[in-house]
């Protein structure tokens, strides 16, 4: 089997005669409200920590999504790497001189690298940086964004909404790891398989939880009932990407997302909803996987497909009852300074 983190390894991210094991060793230093002894932990404070989150990644796309319901702009500074990193790190190069303004640097793995001289794998993203000493002191994806609902409560806005309710966490948990093992990291499993054995069983495991999301949605607004919360998040950074990507790049292609009516219907739904679609760049999205994938994509052509426009079409999913903030309210308009650059909303 191939272990590999969904970060920089030189363009080989399939190998032959094996089936695909995502790499899942992380950071886990927690940034939390009040750090025990003996914990490793550190506090959260306003304005010292840097969230590195490409556009592109599905994975930092749902920490770019929290970041903004939850209205922590302020309190927690962001920084966008380009899609296309190298072999060696995701780099800066879309800020002036290639170089991030708060922490300095160029490449990612510098900070990495303050962190642990050592460091063994690969520069995943998201990663939050102490911008006091250089270091990054998380990239444990999914802790990040429990994190920013749990631990950041302070310097949330008013009106955010609870994206992780204390009554849904049992259930929420298990819909999570379900939609995580089977969807998010379902469509890597099969993009990434080395035997067409390890592809077919991919390819059937992805859509069993495919037609189980589209059969669970049929009767509910969202995954946990009325309001979105953080499943929300995590499934849509898996369907946004599915046409533009998946579908072709990953060998996903029993049905284009489209082509199955509640969950087309419902990744509309979020998209149109303030905070999600406003993080969205296609562009970036395509230009990350067929460039970096370049054993998948030998001649690193980048398609000019689909067309994006009917994002911006009617769902109906208001029949469904329900509002997205449930008794909160929606963020702000995206700042300009954070607009997606190739964003197909409107203003």
């Amino acid at each position: 089997m191939t272990e590999q983190p969904e970060g920089t390894t030189g363009g080989v991210y399939s190998s032959k005669g094996t089936e695909y094991t995502r790499d899942t060793r992380y950071l886990t230093t927690r940034i939390t409200r009040t750090v025990e002894p003996g914990a490793d932990a550190v506090a959260v404070e306003p304005g010292r920590y840097r969230l590195i989150a490409a556009r592109a990644c599905p994975w930092a796309n749902r920490s770019i999504i929290d970041r903004r319901l939850l209205g922590l702009e302020d309190a927690l500074s962001i920084g966008l790497p380009c899609p296309t990193h190298d072999a060696d790190s995701w780099t800066f190069d879309l800020d002036p001189g290639g170089v991030d303004p708060v922490l300095g640097i160029h490449r990612l793995k510098d900070a990495y690298l303050t962190r642990d001289p050592h460091y063994p794998r690969g520069i995943t993203v998201p990663a939050i940086v102490d911008t006091t000493t250089g270091a990054v002191v998380t990239n444990d994806f999914a802790q990040i964004t429990l994190d920013l609902s749990t631990e950041w409560v302070d310097y949330h806005r008013p009106g955010a909404p609870d994206l992780y309710p204390v009554a849904l966490r049992e259930e929420m948990d298990r819909v999570m790891r379900y939609v995580y093992t089977e969807i998010n990291n379902g469509v890597y499993r099969a993009g990434f398989a080395g035997t067409q054995e390890a592809y077919d069983a991919a390819y059937g495991r992805l859509f069993t939880a495919l037609d189980w999301a589209e059969e669970r949605l049929s009767t509910r607004r969202f995954l946990m009932g009325d309001a979105i919360t953080e499943a929300d998040v995590r499934l849509f950074t898996t369907l946004v990407r599915f046409d533009p990507v998946y579908h072709g790049h990953f060998k996903t292609n029993r049905s284009k997302l489209a082509e199955m009516p509640v969950l087309w219907a419902y990744a509309r739904d979020l998209f149109q909803t303030p905070g999600f679609g406003d993080t969205v760049d296609f562009e970036q999205i395509k230009q990350h996987y067929y460039i970096v994938h370049k054993d998948l994509n030998p001649l690193q052509i980048v398609p000019q497909g689909p067309d994006l426009a009917n994002w911006l079409s009617e769902h109906g999913r208001e029949r469904l009852g329900g509002s997205p903030f449930g008794d909160g309210t929606p963020p702000d308009p995206v700042r300009p300074s954070e607009r997606s650059p190739h964003s197909i909303l409107p203003g």
